[in-house]
């Protein structure tokens, strides 16, 4: 892949050092002879040679080349490397006309976000756990300063990388962090996207106080959380897991997510969306063969999930600094 410029000269009141330290033990992992990291870091490096002639990203589908960019013979391995990075759980994405339909049709989840969002042109943005980063090519169209993902996982680190080493875009940043990581960035951030993450933590509060630490002063936070039905102040905290999840903690109503915001500090907090989850928004595809939304979903009670407890929502929140 193309050198791409570094972000930290952006970020003066973050902590240098101690990222710099971070990325070096973690470039120590991606780049040992252990198998898990050798199945994922080898493919990217495959590929990580062929550029793209065009880029789309103003539309539902990230689309990433032409089929006429690269030979028979790349095109054959792109599509190999890309079946290689399964399950893609965020998209849709085309790359050198090879169709990905992933599990999610995040378009959908972007296109309830955009209207909230404030002008994204110059800006400094977080997005925390950020998967495969299909959101972040979604504001790559809109032309920050810099959008910096944050995801632990080294499955969804190379996908995007491959994915930026043919787009080459050189405003998108990758750390192989996670939320815990967010007071070495304090005041750094004039928009944070947290995602698909609160119900996911033992302490929301404590969280969402490190995220606001670093935030800059009138700063924008954009919460996307699954959710129970319900107006009051509440959150389920199940047994062992909420819809075949284990990793799953405290699931909110929008009025308790709303709560935690404001006692954390945030100011203007409003719920901009709230919506079912439905099979036509998550299901399984030929890139992602494993279980989806109709298997956490009780078949008899569509209002339960196989657990018993109530199905859920998506809710969307918005909160300044």
């Amino acid at each position: 892949m193309q050198d791409l410029p570094d972000y930290l000269p952006l970020l003066p009141n973050a902590l240098h050092a101690e990222i710099l330290a971070l990325r070096e033990q973690n470039s120590r992992k991606l780049n040992s002879n252990k198998k898990g990291f050798l199945s994922y870091r080898l493919p990217y490096e495959s590929v990580s040679h062929l550029r793209a002639s065009s880029l789309e990203l103003n539309g539902d589908v990230v689309r990433i080349g032409m089929r006429d960019d690269i030979s028979p013979q790349d095109h054959q391995q792109v599509h190999a490397v890309l079946r290689g990075f399964m399950p893609w759980r965020k998209g849709p994405f085309q790359v050198f006309g090879i169709d990905i339909d992933a599990e999610w049709r995040s378009n959908r989840k972007w296109e309830r976000i955009m209207p909230h969002l404030p002008d994204l042109s110059g800006k400094i943005i977080a997005d925390i756990g950020c998967n495969n980063g299909y959101y972040m090519f979604r504001m790559a169209g809109h032309n920050p300063l810099a959008v910096i993902g944050f995801e632990p996982y080294h499955h969804h680190y190379f996908t995007f990388k491959t994915l930026n080493s043919f787009a080459g875009q050189a405003n998108l940043h990758l750390e192989l962090l996670g939320v815990e990581h967010m007071p070495l960035y304090e005041t750094c951030f004039d928009v944070v996207f947290l995602m698909g993450i609160i119900y996911h933590r033992i302490s929301p509060l404590e969280m969402l106080k490190d995220v606001k630490k670093s935030m800059k002063p009138g700063g924008t936070l954009i919460v996307e959380s699954q959710a129970i039905p319900g107006e009051e102040p509440m959150a389920l905290f199940p047994a062992e897991r909420y819809a075949k999840v284990p990793g799953t903690y405290f699931v909110p109503t929008a009025a308790c997510v709303k709560n935690w915001l404001t006692r954390v500090g945030f100011d203007k907090v409003e719920v901009f969306c709230s919506h079912r989850m439905s099979n036509t928004e998550q299901r399984r595809t030929e890139w992602m063969e494993f279980e989806s939304y109709d298997d956490f979903i009780d078949p008899e009670n569509l209002e339960l999930t196989v657990e018993g407890y109530p199905a859920p929502l998506r809710v969307f929140l918005k909160a300044m600094v």
